[in-house]
Parts: structure tokens; C-alpha cells; sequence
């Protein structure tokens, strides 16, 4: 008969390991979980860097967009053209004078002449604005472009493509002469069409033109008129 094994002690017990062993297998964990959170570091900066590459490319698409749908305002050089002359322009010998009471101009609509204390203010109206206070901003060197309110959301906008970024009055006119009228101080151009070559060459002639009685006089500090978009 095979002895039994004395008390205390189980003959399937292992060795318990040393601490040379122990100090193994913690460095052994330790650097496992430092190789895990080193790729969870990478991932995350990868994860980063694709999100950010994503959000710079869509705010450069916008940008870009932005830049190709919006309308430029087309390049005038201030101070008047050449003295080039332009088929069909009118030239007027309209005095300037500040009157408090409604004018009655020879123009229609008016290119200088007497005028309101006060200006109006430059900018783009969807209303018919006044006429003594219009006339006040083309003394500044600005130019009143009217419109035959009967005319197409098309070619109003293509109206307002042609036109400066300041020193410009656009609104609408009733009983014109022609579906556009452009005046500037004493000087006229009446078009059938927002197409008209002529248009732009207008502009660029009387543009803030050194002829008219305050040059360089603000456009804006004045009165808004109805209807300012």
C-alpha cells in the first residue's frame, strides 16, 4: 500500500513563482497596455486627421463656391473716363442749388439742377426714391440708375451686376423714357436694354466724375429713402 502523502501538502500543487518571475510577468502587462493605448493614441489621431482634412476640404469647397456664385462688382475707376464720347449720351447745363421746397426738373429723370440740404444716402432701393434728394447725391459724383418697374427679376439683376459697389443710386422709375435711364450730374443715357454695351461704358465715363460741384463729397451720412435693400 502506497504511504499517504503527509498533511499539508497536495501532490498536483505547483511552485509558486519567485519574484524575479512576478516582476516578469508585471512589466510583461505593463507593456502590453502600453502597446494598446499606443494604438489607441494612433487611432485617434488618425481618426483626427481624417476629420480634419474632411472639414478643410468643405470649408475650401464653400469658399470656393462662394466665390464662383457671387456676383463681382465689376472694376470702375473713379474720377471719370476719358472724355470719350458715347452714342446717345445727353449733356445738360443744370445749376446747383439747395432749396427746400419739390423741384420741378426739365429731365426725366433728373440730371442735376437744384436739390434737397441733404443727400440719399447711395445704395440699391426696390422704391421710388426722392427725386431732390437724389439729385443731391449726384453733386457727390454718384450716378442715379432708374428702371421701368415693369422690367424682368432677370434683367434687374443683371442691372445690378453692372453696376459699382458705391457711389451708385439704383431704384426703380415710373413713366421712363426708355426701360433704363443712367444720369449722372448733366449727363444722360437712355437704353432699351440691360445688354447695352454702353451701360458699362457710362459708368466708367461719369463714375464719381471730378465735374460735378463737391467731387469726393460722401455718399452715405445722408437719408435713406424708402424701400433700401
Amino acid at each position: 500500500m502506497t504511504p499517504a502523502p503527509p498533511a499539508g501538502s497536495s501532490g498536483s500543487s505547483s511552485p509558486k513563482p519567485g519574484v524575479k518571475q512576478q516582476r516578469a510577468v508585471q512589466r510583461a502587462q505593463k507593456l502590453e497596455q502600453y502597446h494598446r493605448e499606443q494604438k489607441r493614441s494612433a487611432r485617434n489621431r488618425r481618426i483626427a486627421l481624417i476629420s480634419g482634412i474632411t472639414v478643410a476640404v468643405a470649408v475650401i469647397g464653400l469658399l470656393i463656391t462662394s466665390i464662383v456664385l457671387t456676383p463681382q462688382s465689376p472694376s470702375y475707376t473713379a474720377g471719370g473716363g476719358s472724355g470719350a464720347e458715347i452714342e446717345g449720351v445727353q449733356t445738360f447745363e443744370n445749376t446747383a442749388a439747395h432749396v427746400q421746397t419739390p423741384v420741378s426738373y426739365p429731365q426725366t429723370p433728373p440730371a442735376g439742377g437744384e436739390h434737397n440740404p441733404t443727400w440719399l444716402n447711395c445704395g440699391v432701393y426696390t422704391e421710388a426714391v426722392p427725386d431732390e434728394n437724389a439729385v443731391h447725391a449726384q453733386e457727390h459724383g454718384a450716378l442715379w440708375i432708374t428702371y421701368d418697374p415693369a422690367i424682368s427679376d432677370e434683367d434687374l439683376s443683371t442691372l445690378r451686376g453692372l453696376l459699382p459697389s458705391t457711389y451708385v443710386i439704383l431704384s426703380p422709375f415710373d413713366d421712363l423714357p426708355s426701360p433704363v435711364v443712367l444720369s449722372g450730374w448733366n449727363t444722360q443715357l437712355a437704353v432699351d436694354s440691360v445688354d447695352d454695351e454702353r451701360i458699362p461704358e457710362f459708368i466708367q465715363e461719369y463714375w464719381q466724375s471730378n465735374s460735378v460741384p463737391e467731387p469726393g463729397a460722401p455718399c452715405t451720412g445722408g437719408i435713406d429713402g424708402p424701400g433700401k435693400a
